[in-house]
């Protein structure tokens, strides 16, 4: 039997082969969960390729890119895999043309928020181009794509929460209750009660209720799962080094404020061996899909570190750091605008001088949330139009560079400059260029975090630069041809190298 590979199929995606996707049903390989379904014509249900259930034959099966195919087409999510409850797909970072992008956004509850006019907006193509091109690539439309993210987040309060369930449809972005029931039937093979009522016998079999209500909103206790491996210390790492004072902790696992749509919230991480434990605290439910989305960008955790692999440890220089510390993530970030500005503060100085400017810039501008608990962060990154108006009381440095850091906050604030998850990588590079202060360290570094981007060289950052003379790299552009399309990851092994294990060098990006 030939080698199975996780790397996504050029133009479209794991799922287009099927003799692979077959041979990954076979052997129950969890690497492929989230990146294709597989769905079975003679049971009516679809599940996740690491199914415990009996192997179906291969005449009677079918793949699919999206749970939102699967339903499309008639079939309705196993409930002993529960194939929604997986990671996403490395897909939508590796690809960056329509479909990846419009999914990104979807993830994030676009189309609950400003519907399918609002999501084809952001990304510049009519709704009927849209459609027609989700359609083709993904086999659903927007409305479906999203009716499927409504339904994994409407499970979650159903199971995890003691909301009401006419609460619950609200919430996760259902029209009506009605709405919200017939497509909880039709998805799942249950009622929402019935769903309730299977998860609260697995819970006191296992453990305490997942979900308390405060007079803040809600908090709820999800377990988010990964690939593995993953190296969650050197994740904790890079964030800690960074952690604004007010705004992020990370004395115990990792902590931080949240700037949703509808609120704020909290989010406590803790990774584990086999999932990230995390604690969410929301002012307004209807904020949960789209913190979770962002927290999974945070930490990188739809990555693919076995493809990642592959490629990286064929380079001698190197395999060594690669076989020592497995499932490397790029770390991600939370919020577009907020990792523009620190990213600004960022340029030409320490780690720890950067910390300490956004520490002063939160302490002064931050807004104070209702989410946060005792002990825990309490401020919210100052918003660009915060920032625009009031930091030039606070901000410190080269005029040129405060006056950069003003300009791009404004910019930011009346929507010239629009930075998201859903934007095209050259694009957006392009804007960000063409705002004052920011060269192509910054704009690369925004890519790469922001958009997940994987194949990110910071060639121009003296930190990795000596960690590539540490590799005994010497023309690192050159060299890391071979790295395609994984450079970003290549870049967190040679941070690592020259750090050292703790991270002390400086970012080195340009001057404003």
């Amino acid at each position: 039997m030939a080698q199975l590979t996780t790397a996504p199929a050029a133009h479209g995606g794991v799922w287009r082969d099927t003799e692979r996707c077959y041979r990954a049903v076979m052997s129950r390989d969890a690497r492929f969960d989230g990146q294709f379904i597989v769905a079975v014509r003679t049971t009516g249900i679809y599940c996740r390729p690491s199914c415990p259930a009996m192997t179906p034959k291969a005449r009677n099966v079918e793949f699919f890119p999206t749970s939102a195919a699967a339903q499309s087409n008639g079939y309705r999510a196993c409930r002993r895999c529960l194939p929604d409850a997986v990671p996403g797909s490395p897909e939508w970072n590796v690809r960056a043309d329509l479909a990846a992008r419009a999914m990104r956004l979807i993830a994030d509850g676009t189309v609950e928020r400003e519907g399918v006019p609002g999501l084809a907006r952001r990304l510049g193509y009519s709704e009927r181009q849209l459609g027609r091109v989700l359609t083709a690539e993904l086999g659903a439309g927007p409305l479906a794509l999203a009716r499927a993210h409504r339904a994994h987040s409407a499970r979650l309060l159903i199971e995890l929460s003691t909301m009401p369930l006419s609460d619950i449809a609200f919430a996760a972005g259902f029209s009506s209750v009605r709405q919200f029931n017939n497509t909880i039937r039709e998805v799942f093979a249950a009622t929402p009660s019935q769903l309730r009522a299977t998860a609260a016998g697995k819970r006191r079999k296992a453990e305490a209720p997942a979900e308390t209500t405060t007079t803040a909103g809600v908090r709820l206790h999800l377990r988010l799962p990964f690939r593995p491996p993953f190296d969650a210390a050197g994740l904790l790492e890079f964030l800690a080094a960074r952690a604004v004072p007010g705004v992020e902790d990370a004395t115990s696992g990792y902590v931080r404020t949240l700037r949703l749509p509808h609120g704020s919230g909290v989010v406590r991480l803790e990774p584990s061996d086999t999932h990230v434990r995390c604690d969410l605290r929301l002012t307004d439910v209807r904020d949960l899909g789209n913190a979770v989305a962002r927290v999974r960008r945070l930490a990188d955790l739809d990555a693919d570190p076995e493809a990642a692999r592959q490629v990286l440890a064929a380079d001698r220089a190197l395999a060594p750091m690669v076989a020592a510390t497995p499932g490397i993530r790029v770390p991600g970030a939370v919020d577009g605008p907020e990792l523009v500005l620190r990213a600004m503060l960022g340029q030409q100085v320490s780690v720890a001088a950067a910390r300490t400017a956004a520490g002063r810039l939160a302490a002064a501008l931050g807004e104070p949330t209702a989410a946060a608990g005792a002990g825990e962060p309490g401020l919210l990154f100052p918003s660009p139009a915060a920032v625009a108006e009031h930091g030039a009381e606070v901000l410190r440095g080269p005029r040129r560079r405060v006056e950069a850091i003003l300009a791009v906050a404004a910019a930011l604030a009346g929507g010239e400059l629009d930075v998201h998850v859903g934007r095209e990588p050259a694009e957006l590079r392009a804007d960000l260029l063409a705002a004052p202060g920011i060269g192509p360290w910054t704009a690369d570094y925004v890519l790469m975090r922001v958009l997940g981007h994987p194949d990110i060289l910071l060639d121009g950052d003296l930190a990795l630069r000596k960690g590539a003379a540490a590799f005994g790299i010497g023309d690192l552009t050159g060299h890391a041809q071979a790295w395609r399309p994984w450079r970003s990851y290549a870049g967190m092994y040679l941070w690592r190298a020259t750090s050292a294990g703790t991270v002390t060098t400086t970012d080195m990006g340009e001057t404003a």
